[in-house]
C-alpha cells in the first residue's frame, strides 16, 4: 500500500516593485544623459571665468582679435603693468580690511540677533528684516551721503563698512534664523536647567551647533563686500578705493585696457576663490541643513 504525497502549495509571488526590473543599460543612458547635462551646465558658467584668464595673458591686440583662441604666446606684462603702478595692490588691500571688519561686525550682531529671533518667535521683528533686505540700497545714497559728509566721513573706511554692514546685517540674519529655529529646544532648556543662563546657552550650545550656517552667512557677506561696487564709488576717495571702482578705471571713454582689466580681475578673484576653498566645508554643511531647516 503505497502512501500519496500531497504536494505543498507553492506561496505566491510577490509583485515587483515598478522600475527594479529595468534593463543596466537603461540605467546607464540616464547616467551618460545627466553627466553630459552637467558638463554642459558647467561649461556654460566656467566659460567667462576661462576667458578671463586666457585674456588677462594676452596683448589688447590679441584679446580683440576674435582668431586668437586658447593657443597663443602668453605674457606677464598685464600683470607686471597693473602691480608696478599700485593702484589694484592698494585697492586689493582696502576691500580685504573693510570685507573682513563689516563682516566680523555684522556676525557679531546678527547672530545673537538671529538667535532672539529664532528661539523666542519675533515675528514682526523678521519681518522688518525682510523690508530691509528687500529696499533698494541706491534709495539710501543721498541721505547718507548729506548725513555722512556732516559727519565729516566721506573718504573714510568707516563711511565703507557702515553702509556694508547695512545689506551685511540683514543677510545673516535672514540666513541665520532658520538655522536656530531648526535647532532643538530641548538642549537649551537641559544647559539652563545645568544653571547656564539664557545666554550662556546660546553661547555654549546652540552657536556651535550653528557654526556651518554662521560660516555660510559670513562667507557670503564678505563676497557681497568684495564686489561691491555702488558704495564705493560714491563714499570712497582715492586713498580707500576698492577693487571694483579700480577695475572701473580701466575703462574710459576712448579706448579700454583689456589686459590690464582681465589681469586685474584675475588678481580679485583670487581672494574669494581661496576663501570658497577653504571654507568648501562649512559652505556646503550650511547650505544643505539651511535647505532642510523650516
Amino acid at each position: 500500500m503505497s502512501a500519496t504525497v500531497t504536494p505543498a502549495p507553492r506561496p505566491p509571488i510577490a509583485p515587483q516593485p515598478r522600475g527594479r526590473g529595468r534593463h543596466p543599460r537603461g540605467r546607464t543612458k540616464w547616467t551618460w544623459l545627466r553627466g553630459i547635462a552637467i558638463t554642459l551646465v558647467t561649461l556654460v558658467f566656467a566659460l567667462p571665468l576661462v576667458w578671463m584668464f586666457a585674456a588677462a595673458f594676452k596683448t589688447n591686440v590679441q584679446v580683440t582679435d576674435p582668431s586668437v583662441g586658447l593657443w597663443f604666446k602668453p605674457t606677464l606684462d598685464n600683470f607686471r603693468s597693473i602691480v608696478e603702478a599700485g593702484q589694484i595692490v592698494r585697492s586689493m588691500g582696502n576691500s580685504l580690511l573693510v570685507g573682513v571688519v563689516s563682516t566680523v561686525l555684522s556676525a557679531v550682531i546678527a547672530v545673537p540677533a538671529a538667535w532672539a529671533v529664532g528661539r523666542f518667535a519675533m515675528h514682526r521683528t523678521g519681518s522688518v528684516i525682510l523690508v530691509a533686505r528687500i529696499v533698494p540700497a541706491i534709495s539710501l545714497l543721498v541721505p547718507w551721503y548729506y548725513l555722512f559728509a556732516q559727519m565729516g566721513l566721506v573718504g573714510s573706511y568707516t563711511v565703507l563698512v557702515l553702509s556694508h554692514m547695512f545689506v551685511s546685517v540683514p543677510l545673516i540674519m535672514w540666513i541665520m534664523i532658520s538655522f536656530f529655529a531648526g535647532l532643538p529646544v530641548e538642549l537649551e532648556e537641559a544647559a539652563r536647567t545645568d544653571g547656564l543662563s539664557a545666554f550662556g546657552a546660546f553661547w555654549r550650545i546652540s552657536l556651535p551647533l550653528a557654526a556651518p550656517g554662521t560660516a555660510t552667512a559670513s562667507l557670503l557677506a564678505f563676497v557681497f563686500s568684495w564686489n561691491n561696487f555702488m558704495f564705493a564709488l560714491v563714499f570712497a576717495d582715492d586713498r580707500t578705493q576698492t577693487v571694483p571702482v579700480t577695475l572701473f578705471n580701466f575703462i574710459s571713454y576712448a579706448s579700454t585696457d583689456w589686459g590690464g582689466l582681465m589681469a586685474a580681475a584675475t588678481l580679485i578673484t583670487v581672494p574669494v576663490v581661496i576663501a570658497a576653498v577653504v571654507g568648501q566645508k562649512y559652505l556646503v554643511a550650511g547650505l544643505t541643513s539651511g535647505a532642510t531647516k523650516g
